[in-house]
């Protein structure tokens, strides 16, 4: 059976900032989720990873908030939380889809840990968003009382940032390979992974950190020997030039077109497509056939040619 990773971005979980609660999350979950049980029921072998940046941002506040009350939550915790949660929506709706298409299918949920190295440069630059978007009078506020890094997140706003090493191995992968060999959906490597590091004996131990989830689901694809990674995100296609009179949106791209467009700048957005774009790379590259992305309502759509924009070798 041909098989996919399908990396489902913050607007399959969270719709806008009207929509935050865990229901309105559930809502928006079981959406998604009825387009891959579409994608499922054709017959393709899927393993599920996700975003987690708002609702980690959502722990992490009640921790703030609670401090005098409380113990607080560390980063690598909370990653934990949301792994589970998130995946427990995710798995909740696939199974009642399965239910309802017929579909002898299973789906479990892996907590997953993501291996990081300790001396990557990263570590001493924050560059990745977390948490909610805010103006820029909150941002600068709480990077003076909390000591937050803080930055202006593609023109939508600021957002809390922290380090963003790069993933060098996902820990539970022998599990995962066998649960996806044996025909399961699996959801994992939920936010990126959460960050580890390993001691001079290999022993294991949770960072301050967030690994891009989209780079850590293009490793994933690479490990699985998926045939495609998908990327969901808010838009049908990608588009050169976005957001200028002379935007374009694209059906199929080349690696070296994609290269060449993030060498060039100003196409893609940092902190929006341009990681997609580089998950992209390190997937072909690294042997991987295609990658798509495109929007939650055309992911079914767009594994037969018919919607999103793909990039091949």
């Amino acid at each position: 059976m041909p098989r996919v990773v399908i990396a489902i971005g913050g607007n399959s979980l969270i719709a806008d900032k009207d929509h935050q609660t865990v229901q309105d999350q559930y809502i928006a979950i079981a959406e998604t989720d009825h387009h891959i049980s579409a994608l499922i029921a054709e017959g393709w072998d899927v393993a599920i990873s996700h975003g987690n940046g708002p609702q980690v941002g959502f722990i992490m506040r009640r921790s703030e908030l609670s401090r005098g009350e409380l113990h607080e939550i560390p980063m690598d915790v909370a990653g934990a939380d949301t792994q589970g949660a998130i995946g427990y929506a995710l798995q909740q709706n696939l199974v009642n889809d399965f239910q309802d298409l017929n579909l002898d299918k299973s789906v479990a949920t892996v907590v997953t840990q993501v291996e990081v190295s300790a001396t990557d440069p990263a570590m001493l630059n924050p560059s990745k968003p977390i948490g909610t978007f805010l103006d820029e009078e909150e941002a600068k506020r709480r990077a003076e009382e909390e000591g937050w890094d803080v930055i202006e997140d593609a023109g939508r706003g600021w957002r809390r940032v922290v380090a963003s090493p790069q993933p060098v191995r996902i820990v539970e992968i022998d599990v995962i390979r066998q649960l996806i060999d044996s025909g399961v959906v699996v959801i994992c490597v939920g936010g990126g992974g959460i960050p580890v590091v390993a001691d001079e004996r290999g022993h294991l131990s949770g960072v301050a950190a967030v690994i891009d989830k989209d780079l850590a689901s293009a490793l994933l694809a690479l490990e699985i020997e998926a045939d495609v990674l998908l990327i969901s995100t808010a838009v049908e296609k990608v588009a050169l030039n976005y957001g200028k009179p002379n935007e374009e949106w694209v059906d199929h791209l080349t690696l070296d077109e994609v290269k060449q467009y993030l060498e060039e700048g100003g196409h893609f957005a940092e902190g929006s497509m341009a990681p997609k774009m580089r998950a992209v790379v390190k997937f072909l590259e690294g042997g991987g056939r295609e990658a798509i992305i495109t929007n939650p309502v055309n992911i079914a759509k767009s594994t037969a040619g018919e919607a999103g924009t793909r990039i091949t070798r």
